[in-house]
């Protein structure tokens, strides 16, 4: 069988069923006495494209998205591992610009590695500490299901061949793992994240498309393309944030505009 046909969340459950990998469900790798880490990677071509993105704000992004993934365990990040491969051709000064957009989220760099590549390839692990991560098993029905900013903003640049910065939610994180049963960050694209939370929790979450706040420029169609980095959550009782719907009895995601269903797709590596 071949990845393209497994896809990112088939490979992910065939290393767990096969032993190889463990506990690697949730946004982020929860260790003891609150440490938490996670890894994404960037690569020239996949992720990025430098006639769309400056040095600056790739670095900015490739920071962004991992703490985003600590965000969503309610960390407080402590410090980042950076690791860049790049042709030996590149200039001094785009590296340090890059560099200058990791510093812009205002968390060190504490160490990583360098290595010659044919094209760049960056690699960020982000490391903090929680006093609560909710994870995605938690939500319950009659959870009301919450959104912390507008969506849609990631897909609408990447019509115009560009990209925007992702958020920096830390704060909301926070706020929101205190007590919510169920907490994610946008990555994928609303239904497929909205799902990871239905089927880890066991219930059905349903979502009126009309109650989600749009970004500026973005179409309704953009909700499935991912990148927003915006937090989704499943809380018992409403809260500041924006509700867009709710979780109940069943399973899956149900997606309905003005009560009509409605379908949205979304981003799965390999496929």
């Amino acid at each position: 069988m071949r990845l393209s046909e497994l896809g990112e969340l088939g490979l992910l459950a065939e290393l767990e069923r096969r032993g190889l990998a463990q506990s690697i469900g949730d946004d982020a790798a929860h260790l003891a006495e609150g440490l938490v880490v996670t890894q994404d990677a960037l690569v020239e071509r996949i992720h990025f494209r430098f006639d769309w993105i400056s040095w600056r704000d790739l670095g900015w992004r490739a920071a962004a998205v991992n703490l985003s993934d600590l965000a969503a365990s309610g960390a407080d990040p402590e410090g980042l591992l950076v690791t860049l491969a790049a042709p030996p051709e590149t200039e001094l000064d785009h590296v340090l610009e890059l560099y200058e957009g990791i510093a812009e989220t205002g968390v060190p760099v504490v160490g990583g590695d360098t290595s010659k590549a044919e094209s760049v390839v960056l690699s960020v692990t982000a490391i903090g500490r929680s006093a609560r991560v909710p994870g995605r098993a938690g939500a319950r029905p009659g959870d009301h299901l919450v959104v912390t900013g507008p969506l849609g903003a990631a897909g609408a640049a990447f019509r115009r061949q560009s990209y925007v910065r992702p958020p920096l939610r830390l704060a909301e994180g926070k706020e929101l793992a205190a007590a919510a049963h169920a907490l994610l960050d946008l990555s994928d694209g609303l239904a497929v994240d909205a799902g990871h939370i239905a089927s880890r929790s066991g219930c059905r979450v349903v979502i009126e498309l009309e109650r989600v706040p749009i970004a500026a420029g973005a179409e309704l169609e953009d909700l499935g393309f991912g990148e927003d980095y915006e937090l989704l959550a499943a809380v018992g009782t409403p809260v500041r944030h924006t509700t867009i719907g709710h979780c109940e009895e069943g399973q899956g995601v149900a997606l309905t505009l003005n009560g009509e269903p409605y379908e949205l797709g979304g981003w799965q590596h390999f496929r």
